[in-house]
């Protein structure tokens, strides 16, 4: 059922969407959208997007009702849905990571902290839309964001365990390779920024800009990630029956003593995804098919030399409470600029108008011959956009900007 020659990919994520025949593949966001019409459509398959359906078996449910399906099942996706289960996979399989401890009592966790001291990384074991992590500066504020997290007060049943880690040195870098239960293809590195401000400051978020390629990332780094990383959690996941088929994307921190993993996504991510898709030359159609299909053995894909950046624009407030409703101007204008593309995340039509609708509300990408060309198109872009409701980082990029001064 799975139709390599198809070319339309069709995004069913919202409550109006309706699904035509022939499409290549099917973009869901949750369980809602799994109905009898896209699933008698669905002529070459469904692509699984967020990670809650997949940690709730949305994958499972599709490949039940006898049609192929890129993302992994509910078990596999334990590597994103729990820090815990992947923290303990690392340990078991030598896979380099943070020290770490995993606790449900709060007196048992604050007793740790206090051993260990800080900074340290306080993280709800479940999922919490990338925002259940606390990088703790002092012993105070891991105590709180333990005890916080404990109670249920902030993530609810994705707080009840909490993961206890090490504080690693270095700098961060994102990796993604597609996996088919037993190969693992290649795609490239990014380097995301979570923090809300400038200098990254201010609390994490789900990512507040990104580019690809990143300098701290070459070809050396990215065989030692594969081979220390990536290729032995896929064996591991075979091993234990719950075979990883999907895209992993690693969170990676580079330091003295090489990679070191401190989280999985079993997703593409955003605003990764953004910069690796606009440095794709190939079709990822077929990627995909082959993914599904278990034949990434053989495959390969192209890639462009130039630079990709992303810029996100959010609602003022975003990680915390924030306003909907605002208007967006000046978005034909921003699109003009050269190299410029800009995605919606978060909006909504209202006539002819343009309405913010969420917390991360625009990806504003540009692509350049160099970090720096790329940068300034995407900036460009960003200062014609009037949405005095929005901010962003003017700063993306600044270590591979350094790195060319």
């Amino acid at each position: 059922m799975f139709d390599a020659t198809a070319k339309r990919v069709v995004d069913v994520t919202g409550a109006g969407d309706t699904v035509a025949a022939g499409f290549a593949l099917a973009l869901v966001a949750g369980a809602g959208f799994l109905n009898a019409a896209l699933l008698a459509n669905a002529a070459a398959g469904i692509v699984v997007g967020p990670e809650v359906p997949l940690a709730a078996g949305l994958a499972d449910r599709i490949a039940e009702a006898g049609i192929k399906v890129f993302g992994p099942s509910a078990k596999a996706a334990r590597l994103e849905s729990s820090k815990g289960f992947t923290k303990e996979l690392c340990r078991r399989h030598n896979i380099p990571t943070g020290a770490y401890e995993r606790f449900t009592d709060a007196a048992e966790a604050v007793s740790y902290i206090k051993a260990q001291g800080a900074p340290i990384v306080i993280k709800a074991d479940g999922l919490a839309a990338g925002k259940g992590v606390v990088v703790a500066e002092t012993v105070d504020q891991a105590i709180e964001a333990a005890r916080d997290m404990l109670s249920g007060n902030r993530f609810g049943t994705a707080g009840a365990s909490v993961v206890i880690e090490e504080f690693l040195v270095g700098e961060e870098a994102s990796f993604f390779a597609l996996c088919d239960g037993e190969h693992a293809l290649p795609l490239v590195g990014a380097q995301d920024h979570k923090r809300a401000f400038d200098g990254d400051k201010g609390p994490n978020t789900g990512g507040m800009g990104a580019y690809s390629p990143a300098p701290v990332f070459d070809a050396a780094m990215q065989q030692r990630t594969m081979d220390e990383i990536i290729l032995p959690t896929v064996r591991a996941m075979a091993e234990a029956g719950t075979p990883f088929k999907g895209v992993l994307y690693a969170g990676l921190m580079i330091g003295a003593q090489g990679p070191k993993i401190f989280e999985y996504n079993c997703r593409f991510g955003d605003p990764e995804c953004q910069v690796l898709m606009m440095r794709l030359k190939s079709d990822i159609v077929p990627a995909l098919i082959a993914s599904a299909d278990g034949g990434l053995k053989h495959f390969d894909l192209r890639w462009s030399n130039d630079t990709a950046l992303t810029v996100v624009m959010a609602a003022k407030g975003y990680p915390d409470a924030y306003q909907k409703g605002s208007e967006i101007r000046g978005l034909d204008a921003a699109a003009k600029v050269e190299g410029v593309q800009i995605f919606h995340a978060g909006t909504k039509p209202d006539g002819k108008r343009v309405l913010a609708n969420g917390g991360r509300v625009l990806n504003v990408s540009a692509v350049a011959p160099t970090v720096e060309e790329a940068r300034a198109r995407a900036y460009r872009a960003v200062d014609l956009i009037d949405w005095p409701e929005g901010f962003c980082r003017r700063d993306i990029a600044w270590r591979a900007v350094g790195r060319q001064e």
